[in-house]
């Protein structure tokens, strides 16, 4: 167990003094912060006005919407980004020193994982505070502390379900090229999935079924109704209820498969499952992986 916790502090050790990954990790977010900045929130922004015909909390909505949804974004591309040790190692024939180590190699795979895990869920806590701090310089409230609490539970769930679906897809990967190609195109795509570059009501419906069936999808929203809980409440006080709940509905708030809606639980055991599903699948590469 010494040799793993060795191996997942080198591979930590080896990603934060790279600049380059880390930079690349945020690359995303930085893209969507750029986007909201320049044209997106203010499109979100008239359009809740324009739904609830008044001007209060709409920017703390705002704020808190993509807070969340930057959070989900971050799980995935960090857990990816410190993956990528894995991949040079193992393009760079390190695994060759490894396994002549006293360790196992079932242990030299599960250390990149360790440490996936560990950075990103560190990076996400470091974020949730960036994130707060800008929503109340904003006007907007401070989480209560049962918003706390479940989000940072959300986000523990959320990084090792992510970690492992990002684990099964990089133990594939054999060069640095490779990674650099899927970190690139996985960097795009997670800002629709999560519906942060366009609302998941605005998609046909078989696309919103399709994506609604990946849990990155599902972390996101259960972030979101953390973040927009108080919020929501202000904004849409004086309005109809079916005028929240239409908005809720088409920014990802509230996912529905159909015209069901999918509740807290279901969300949470389909992220859940992810962990497991990609965890039990990661386990059938592993002896693959070291022998590559």
């Amino acid at each position: 167990m010494s040799t793993v916790l060795a191996l997942a502090s080198r591979n930590i050790l080896v990603y934060v003094r790279d600049r380059m990954s880390v930079f690349f990790s945020f690359l995303s977010v930085i893209i969507i912060i750029g986007l909201y900045a320049l044209f997106l929130g203010k499109v979100q922004a008239d359009g809740i006005q324009a739904a609830a015909g008044g001007l209060r909390g709409v920017r703390a909505l705002v704020d808190s919407w993509i807070m969340a949804g930057l959070l989900a974004v971050n799980a995935v591309t960090i857990s990816l980004g410190v993956l990528g040790t894995m991949v040079f190692d193992r393009e760079y024939r390190r695994f060759t020193d490894f396994i002549v180590a006293p360790a196992s190699r079932t242990g030299i795979v599960v250390s990149y994982l360790i440490s996936a895990c560990v950075i990103s869920f560190l990076f996400s806590l470091v974020a949730l505070v960036v994130g707060e701090l800008y929503i109340v310089a904003g006007g907007g409230p401070l989480l209560s502390l049962r918003n706390v609490v479940r989000v940072v539970g959300m986000l523990a769930l959320d990084v090792a379900s992510s970690s492992a679906i990002m684990f099964l897809v990089a133990s594939f990967l054999k060069t640095g090229s490779a990674f650099g190609a899927l970190a690139t195109v996985l960097g795009t795509l997670i800002g629709f999935v999560t519906g942060v570059y366009v609302p998941l009501g605005v998609l046909p419906d078989a696309v919103q079924k399709f994506v609604v069936l990946l849990p990155f999808t599902h972390s996101a929203a259960m972030l979101r109704q953390a973040f927009c809980e108080a919020p929501l409440a202000t904004v849409f006080s004086s309005a109809p209820a079916s005028v929240q709940a239409q908005y809720a509905r088409e920014y990802g708030i509230v996912l529905f498969w159909g015209n069901t809606e999918i509740s807290m639980p279901v969300m949470v055991l389909v992220v859940s499952g992810a962990f497991v599903l990609f965890l039990a699948a990661s386990a059938a590469r592993l002896r693959k992986v070291g022998s590559a």
